[in-house]
């Protein structure tokens, strides 16, 4: 086993028109994911053995969750069943000049009430090569923030390379300083960092002074390298043209030296996720040995190419994420 992720799956819930906004809807799709599980699936379809570890309820909503799981090949084995409900939350997709918005119902989850010592955790990441965590996880609760920090403190113990995804949310977060003191701990025991020039300003207050996104983001990854000692960032790059449009591309600083990919612009069907696609195709690159220009490219295709589908999940396979990387961005009919 390779892989491991660890937080929460939740019920996703989004109009089954993607046109029409939450309080005008009748009907929504039902569909399950979270960070850390979408991170997780990405890699499973990318044929990477991976686990994913979290709690949910003994009832039907959890077995789906775990149904879920299973079809994209994740073992469930450590997942475990107790608590009362399932996290939720619903989403709306912005179109044009109107944003998508996003409503947590997370409030007394199971995987919120895990509690000490729930997880064996130097059983579970035996054999394992890498875990990846996310800054969400914390802020659930006073457990998952220990349980976070704990976890990244034994996985360095065993050799067991530490992704961290900042991840930072604002509408969970009620400070910035409250997420800067357990990140500190996860970040002594990080190997690959994760997130973008924006979370580290909201979160660290490190305000570059250069004026293009690219060499904002240069200048934020020598920053936060530089504060956390960690030698291996990935940041995505995004320019908002409307809430429809964007244009993205992927940055890596590995060792002092710097790689970064061509600009995307995409069409966006569903934006959600994209960065959890990014943050597995980066894994998969690594694990596959390819150069660090391969794999920023790599996952920088993906990160393009999970806007055009819709739900967290993206389930490009290896080959079509290429054909992005190569440049073949025109959608021709493939026949």
């Amino acid at each position: 086993m390779s892989f491991i992720t660890f937080g929460e799956i939740m019920m996703r819930l989004t109009p089954s028109n993607y046109s029409k906004k939450i309080n005008s809807s009748s009907s929504f799709n039902v569909d399950y994911a979270g960070s850390e599980s979408n991170v997780a699936s990405s890699l499973g379809v990318l044929g990477n053995k991976v686990s994913f570890v979290t709690k949910l309820p003994e009832n039907q909503l959890g077995d789906a969750a775990i149904r879920s799981l299973r079809a994209y090949g994740i073992d469930t084995n450590n997942i475990l069943r107790g608590g009362h409900r399932i996290g939720t939350y619903i989403i709306e997709l912005g179109a044009s000049i109107r944003p998508s918005s996003v409503i947590y119902d997370r409030k007394n989850s199971s995987f919120s009430e895990i509690e000490n010592d729930e997880f064996k955790w130097e059983n579970i990441l035996k054999d394992k090569k890498w875990i990846f965590l996310s800054g969400i996880t914390p802020v659930l609760s006073k457990q998952c923030a220990e349980e976070t920090i704990k976890v990244s403190e034994i996985a360095r113990k065993l050799g067991v390379k530490v992704a961290f995804d900042m991840n930072y949310r604002r509408s969970l977060w009620k400070d910035p300083a409250d997420a800067r003191k357990i990140f500190d701990k996860i970040l002594v025991n990080t190997d690959l960092l994760f997130g973008n020039a924006d979370v580290l300003k909201d979160v660290y207050n490190m305000n570059p002074t250069s004026s293009s996104r690219l060499d904002i983001t240069k200048e934020t990854a020598h920053m936060a390298s530089a504060k956390f000692g960690i030698k291996h960032i990935a940041f995505t790059i995004r320019e908002h043209s409307s809430a429809s449009v964007n244009k993205v591309s992927g940055f890596f600083l590995s060792n002092s030296r710097y790689y970064s990919s061509k600009i995307i612009e995409v069409a966006i069907t569903d934006r959600f996720g994209t960065g959890d696609a990014f943050a597995a195709a980066f894994l998969h690159g690594i694990i596959q040995k390819w150069n660090d220009k391969k794999v920023i490219d790599f996952a920088t295709a993906a990160f393009a190419l999970k806007h055009t589908i819709q739900g967290d999940q993206h389930t490009s396979s290896e080959k079509e994420i290429i054909s992005i990387m190569k440049g073949h961005i025109s959608g021709h009919v493939l026949r």
